[in-house]
């Protein structure tokens, strides 16, 4: 087994690592990237296969490099955005290491620094960044046994409609995963039930913007906490066929069930919350409180862009919000698989470094640098505003924990006037 002494170890080869490797090359700071996988292996083996971006090219990409085949306004595929991180890293000759696990970190007694413990050997690190992010561990709620039917998996787990057994769907989540699988499956000839909680429904376009453009001219990427009781509030928003506004009522027209947030299973009936309505009343307020946003700061700036009040119609309500479905029977809807599109939580496991995480197993940081000295995080939602999780975002982050660590090197550097 080897041994190694760096600098700076990444541990994280995906967005966050990379760009974190960009800023210390830039600062001329020895570090090593460590990937367990491959460059982006998240976004090659955990989504499903028709995934593209939920942002345009333009936007939803490092500052160094463009994408080779999607044009600006695209949404790129899964595979081309694993592709181009990985010629990211070709780009920049940078230190990236694959197929190598990181299974613990731990401080060193005595003297500064970390040992980290990989499955390839040892690594001595003055500084430690995770850049992991937010998608580690799929969470499933407990609330249907798994014997209940046939197949339930997480929607890291979902590819495609033929990968299910034959029968309905319900899918749980009704964010941009959630929509967007329960959409594929739905036009796959599957009769489909869509458990909708709490969400934002931004607008895809309007007035010839991406929404994307209008949450940067208004200020809203840098919000720095979000709004009290959004906190877990989930976006539903697709790049899906050149992208398109979410509207649950033309789910429901297409075909859709729509039914609340899941919460409860007994004897073989799902039962769900009556606040489907509220659900999509809250979306429906997000969507035209950005529409009135947008709409002032067109007047405000003299902006020549074409007003769209079509956006602002919202149909009559559906079936399924007038008269709710609070429980469905299971084998007598013959449902066969539950997709559970209900996010992820982290897993530090490996960073055994006392205070770097509180009991919950969530990091210790303000916009990146740990409570604990010399520890550092990259790639987390609101790590320092609400893009931070986004490609772009987690970029301009990484270089402000970059600019820390060479702050802190120069301090290390110092030795002292002699007399």
């Amino acid at each position: 087994m080897s041994h190694q002494e760096v600098e700076v170890l990444v541990v994280g080869g995906g967005q966050a690592g990379v760009a974190m490797s960009e800023h210390l090359l830039n600062a001329g700071v020895s570090h090593l990237v460590l990937e367990r996988g491959r460059v982006a292996e998240r976004w090659r083996s955990e989504r499903w296969d028709s995934l593209v971006a939920n942002g345009p090219s333009w936007h939803d990409r490092f500052p160094g490099l463009e994408f080779p085949r999607t044009g600006p306004d695209g949404f790129a595929p899964k595979e081309e955005v694993a592709d181009y991180f990985e010629a990211y890293v070709r780009h920049l000759d940078a230190p990236v290491r694959t197929g190598v696990e990181v299974t613990s970190v731990r401080r060193h007694e005595g003297r500064p620094g970390f040992r980290a413990q990989t499955s390839e050997g040892t690594i001595d690190a003055r500084f430690v960044v995770a850049a992991t992010g937010p998608f580690q561990k799929p969470v499933i709620p407990a609330i249907v046994p798994e014997d209940a039917v046939p197949t339930q998996i997480h929607s890291s787990s979902y590819r495609n409609p033929q990968q299910l057994a034959e029968g309905a769907v319900l899918v749980v989540g009704a964010g941009s995963s959630g929509v967007q699988i329960a959409d594929e499956l739905q036009r796959s000839g599957r009769q489909v039930y869509l458990s909708v909680g709490p969400h934002d429904r931004p607008p895809r376009s309007y007035r010839g913007r991406d929404f994307v453009w209008w949450l940067g001219v208004l200020g809203l990427w840098d919000m720095e906490t979000p709004p009290a009781g959004a906190e877990h509030v989930t976006i539903a928003v697709s790049g899906a066929r050149g992208g398109e506004t979410v509207d649950f009522r033309n789910l429901a027209a297409q075909g859709i069930r729509l039914v609340g947030r899941t919460s409860s299973y007994a004897d073989g009936v799902v039962g769900f919350a009556a606040d489907l309505g509220d659900n999509i009343k809250g979306g429906d307020a997000n969507l035209l409180a950005l529409l009135d946003a947008a709409d002032a700061y067109v007047e405000r700036n003299g902006l020549d862009l074409p007003e769209e009040p079509a956006l602002r119609e919202l149909g009559p309500d559906p079936a399924s919000v007038t008269d709710p479905t609070l429980e469905l029977d299971l084998a007598a809807a013959g449902v066969t698989t539950i997709v559970w599109a209900t996010g992820f939580r982290t897993d530090y496991g490996w960073l055994e470094v006392p205070g770097a995480v509180d009991e919950a197993g969530k990091p210790v940081h303000r916009r990146g640098v740990s409570a604990e000295p010399g520890v550092y995080f990259v790639g987390l939602p609101w790590l320092s505003r609400r893009g931070s999780s986004f490609i772009w975002g987690c970029w301009h982050d990484a270089k402000h924990v970059a600019g820390h660590i060479s702050t802190q090197l120069n301090y290390v550097a110092y030795q002292g006037v002699q007399a």
